[in-house]
């Protein structure tokens, strides 16, 4: 078992991330542009997540080989973003955003195919791999909080790339896994994506990803609106990404004791209430860090289960399909959907009425949750 490779790559995805998704609004801003505009460049990274992991995922099931093109976009994400250092216009920074989006999000469904295949049958040990990518999330998300207090915002640019170059160094030593050939035809895989207990959960994953669209785009910009420093925008994500790592460490008891319906319930509640403290309260210090608390609930408690639910669903063959159809719907069109539409009311109706809507968005999830056919994943697979 590749613990360490694995767990480094993690840590370097998810550290770029919490360089890139709470900070690069900020960037935008510091150009002049609107609320739109940045709504746009920024759900650009989640269209590439609808069209790109679908396309890589198949590509990766029918050669039977998910590491060469792991590190093929790792090298590519990396000459796309270096593009943002040679444009500030809104169409430079929409053609290089579109390049390094399409590769970089070929890469996680693919790593998550692969790190359940080494897991097998002990897909329990999956969080204990995937904490370091949450590690990675705070340690950047703080650091770079700090610095930018410090150094101008410009300076955002250099840390991410220092970061994606980490991926694909971590790539470059990634360990394939044993081939596997799809042992359901293409027909059957679209009949087990039409069971209700796999569509109510691809659907419930979608308006999760809505709900927390606002989230994405425009909470830091919210929190600095509102007074605080980059230092304290930065330890509020931390805090939501801590309340995950603690998630992913108990979700195997978690899972062995609820239902996946009850789980999904729990958590879609939990993001009712977290997007409406955010949207009205956002004065409140102690309201706020206790709405990212809730992070552990609107993320970490509805990935990994879902996580765990597609690994038992689909077979081996098909893994890499699966988990890239469940981020194309969910942190592609639905974060899509999100994005966009937060950028349409942001400035219309402002903040809270915006938070409101990922509300609604939760909402709508949990109503479909409760109705819906979810059923818990076999205990030997969490």
């Amino acid at each position: 078992m590749p613990y360490w490779r694995l767990s480094a790559w993690y840590f370097f995805y998810f550290a770029f991330i919490g360089a890139f998704s709470p900070y690069f609004a900020l960037y935008l801003q510091s150009l002049a542009f609107n609320a739109w505009d940045i709504s746009v460049l920024l759900s650009l990274m989640q269209v590439m997540r609808l069209v790109a992991p679908n396309l890589w995922g198949w590509l990766a099931d029918g050669l039977g080989d998910k590491t060469r093109i792991v590190r093929v976009a790792a090298a590519m994400s990396v000459v796309g973003f270096i593009g943002f250092f040679f444009t500030t216009s809104f169409s430079g920074l929409f053609l290089s955003m579109v390049f390094m989006s399409f590769f970089w999000s070929a890469s996680l469904p693919l790593v998550e195919a692969l790190t359940l295949g080494h897991l097998e049958r002990h897909a329990e040990r999956y969080g204990a791999i995937r904490m370091w990518g949450s590690v990675g999330f705070i340690i950047a998300v703080t650091g770079i909080g700090w610095l930018l207090d410090a150094w101008p915002i410009a300076a955002l640019l250099w840390v991410a790339v220092a970061l994606l170059a980490g991926i694909l160094a971590c790539a470059l030593v990634l360990p394939a896994t044993r081939r596997k050939q799809s042992d359901l035809p293409a027909l059957e895989l679209i009949a087990t994506l039409r069971r209700p207990k796999v569509f109510s959960l691809l659907l419930a994953s979608f308006l999760m990803s809505a709900a927390h669209g606002p989230l994405y785009v425009f909470y830091s910009i919210h929190l600095v609106d509102h007074g605080y420093g980059k230092t304290v925008v930065g330890a509020l994500w931390s805090l939501g990404v801590l309340a995950e790592i603690l998630v992913f460490l108990v979700m195997p008891r978690l899972l062995r004791r609820y239902s996946l319906q009850h789980l999904l319930m729990f958590s879609f509640a939990c993001a009712i209430v977290r997007f409406l403290v955010i949207g009205w309260a956002a004065d409140s210090i102690l309201l706020l860090s206790a709405a990212q608390l809730l992070h552990g609930a609107t993320f970490g408690v509805c990935h990994a289960a879902t996580v765990a639910a597609l690994h038992r669903w689909f077979p081996g063959g098909q893994q890499a399909r699966a988990q890239a159809l469940y981020g194309s719907i969910s942190f592609g069109a639905g974060g899509m959907l999100g994005a966009l539409a937060s950028g349409q009311t942001w400035e219309a109706f402002g903040p809270g009425w915006t938070y409101t809507l990922g509300s609604l968005f939760a909402l709508a999830g949990l109503l479909l949750v409760w109705r819906g056919n979810a059923e818990r994943p076999a205990p030997e697979t969490v």
